[in-house]
This record gives structure tokens, sequence and C-alpha cells, in this order.
């Protein structure tokens, strides 16, 4: 029988087929499962890391709770540390269901992710008159004439198991408090539909992201942070001035790593469940380390969707009644403007 110490291992090295297996509600993204929590709820605030010296560490931005895939098999079915040892046991005597070859794993490392976003965002070019400014602007999206954060890739690649594909992408450059790039979250692209590709995941990150933001203007005192990219923008829309990170997830949302200088801090919520969760976790946090927080409800699932039922208009003035007055006359396009 082995040790604990060699079950947390052996789990580790088949750490993808452990998630497949008992977080089959989560999908893979880049170096990472994710999935809403440990009881496989569909969404995206637990991260379990596939490779590298932290193969298999996992935690749930949410609740706080992290731990090791022995851990996890054991929330995932109830079952007490003797019963999971079973059971990882069991799991471990079957034929390997998605073996990593080392070389992949050595590329796969923090340093190699970091080195191969940083090429794929260089290979690719900036969006305007591309696909995927058409697809931004189908969203009801004005983009801002500075931006540099999002680009097109025209042939990205998309791998499926061991099928190959090429996909337009819009490409989103997520970036630490110091400008410097951490990973890429591509936007696969139907460039018949001007819609996302019609693909089992047609958004991949690539790199490091929890922590970190696609950002939008450099923060002095105050920032609006939130999930999506499209959600902020929808933002910018209304507000061009006022910085923006769009943390591409509920739990990456909930672990952004403050800009020094931040004084007051907007979040602009999701309205689901993870969101919510994300948003009160992010809230406390800062409330803790001395900010003036404040969370923005849209009336739909999120600003992008309120912004095309709305219109700028109707975003604007909703957005008016939660600002903080000051905040309103420095940032908002007032509705008579827009």
């Amino acid at each position: 029988m082995p040790s604990i110490a060699d079950l947390s291992r052996r789990l580790a090295d088949q750490a993808e087929a452990v998630c497949r297996t008992y977080l089959s509600n989560g999908r893979r993204s880049g170096g990472y499962w994710i999935v809403g929590d440990i009881q496989n709820t569909p969404g995206r605030s637990l991260f379990v890391r596939l490779y590298g010296e932290r193969a298999g560490r996992w935690a749930d931005a949410a609740t706080d709770q992290c731990g090791d895939l022995l851990d996890l098999i054991a929330a995932a079915r109830d079952l007490s540390l003797a019963d999971a040892c079973a059971e990882a046991t069991r799991f471990l005597s079957l034929p390997p269901l998605f073996p990593v070859p080392s070389a992949t794993r050595a590329s796969s490392s923090p340093a190699a992710s970091h080195m191969a976003a940083r090429r794929l965002f260089d290979a690719a070019r900036p969006i305007a008159g591309t696909l995927a400014e058409a697809y931004l602007r189908g969203r009801g999206l004005a983009l801002p004439p500075d931006l540099t954060a999002l680009r097109f890739h025209p042939a990205c690649r998309y791998r499926d198991g061991p099928s190959l594909q090429h996909w337009p992408a819009l490409l989103a450059a997520v970036t630490d408090n110091d400008g410097i790039l951490t990973g890429v979250q591509r936007t696969y692209l139907d460039p018949e539909a001007t819609t996302k590709a019609p693909l089992a995941d047609p958004r991949r990150a690539l790199g490091h992201l929890y922590g970190h933001a696609v950002r939008f203007h450099a923060v002095i005192d105050t920032l609006a942070a939130g999930e999506g990219v499209e959600t902020q923008l929808a933002l910018a829309t209304v507000m061009p001035a006022l910085p923006l990170a769009a943390c591409l997830s509920a739990g990456c949302l909930a672990g952004l790593v403050f800009p020094p200088s931040l004084r007051r801090l907007y979040i602009a919520c999701d309205n689901d469940p993870p969101g919510y969760r994300a948003a009160t976790r992010l809230r406390d946090r800062g409330r803790a380390a001395g900010l003036d927080v404040r969370l923005l409800w849209p009336a739909a699932k999120d600003f992008n969707d309120d912004l095309r039922q709305l219109g700028r208009t109707g975003l604007a003035q909703r957005l008016a009644r939660q600002l903080v007055p000051d905040d309103a006359a420095r940032f908002l396009l007032f509705p008579a403007a827009v």
C-alpha cells in the first residue's frame, strides 16, 4: 500500500486525468483545470495546476479552500481520508488516461508558458480593421483609440486531443502591475459569422493569469475590475478614461493583486452565483487592505448585456446611480453626451 505522500505524487502525475474524472464539468485552460467548485459545479472559481512543481495543487478563490488532489477526491466524493486513499489507489491502478510526455511537462513550466505567451502576442497585429474588431463592434463595443492590450491573430493554433486546427483569434494581453506580460487569453472567432468560433472551448488561456489582468489605462488612484474583456470594454464605452482591469474569470477576479497607488476600487460584478462570490471575496480583501470598495451591478448578466439591451444612454444612467458622485463627474459620459 503506497503512503499518502506517494498517492499524492502519483495523482499529480495524472492531474488532468484526475480532473477529467472527478471535476468533469470543468475544462482545461492553459496549464490549469477550471471549474466552479469542489462539488463539480460548472464555473470558473476553482483552479487546479496541471503541470510543473505544483502540479495537483488547487485553490478555490471564492471560498479560500485549497489542497492537493487527494484532498480534492475526498471532498468531491465526500469521503473520509481512508476512503479517499482507497479511491485514489483504485484510480491509479488504471492505465494512464491522459499521459503527459516529460517534454510537454518541461515546456509547461511557468517561465516557458510566459515566453510562449509573449511570442504569440508579438506574432499578432493590432485589431483595427480585423475580424477581432468586427467581433467586438458586433457586441456594441466602441474601442478606445489607444488600445494596445488587444491584438488579432489570423491563424491561431487550437488543439483538441490529437487534432490541430487553426482559427482566427482575438488575443488579450494579461499583465502584472508593472506592465510585464504574464499570459494571453485567446478568443477563437468564426470568420463567417463574426462570433466566437463553434468550438467546445472557444476561449483558452496561456501563461499565468491569477492575480493579473488585461488592463486599459494605467491606475492613478481608481480602478474598475471585472471578469471579461467584453464587460470591461462595455464600461469603457461610457467611461473611456476610467482605468479598467479584465481578470478573465471569477477566480482570477477574486485574487487580483492591488496596484500600489489604488485608493478606490469598483468591482463590475457578473450577475450569477460565481460572480457574486468572487466580487464579495475581492470586496473583503480590498476593505481589509484599506481601500474604498464599491460594487457595480448590471441589470442583466453582465455590463456588455446591459449595453446591448439598454444602449449607451441606459447604461450611463444605470452607472450614474452607483458611482461616487465625484467619480461620475470625473469619468462618466453623461446621458446628454452619449
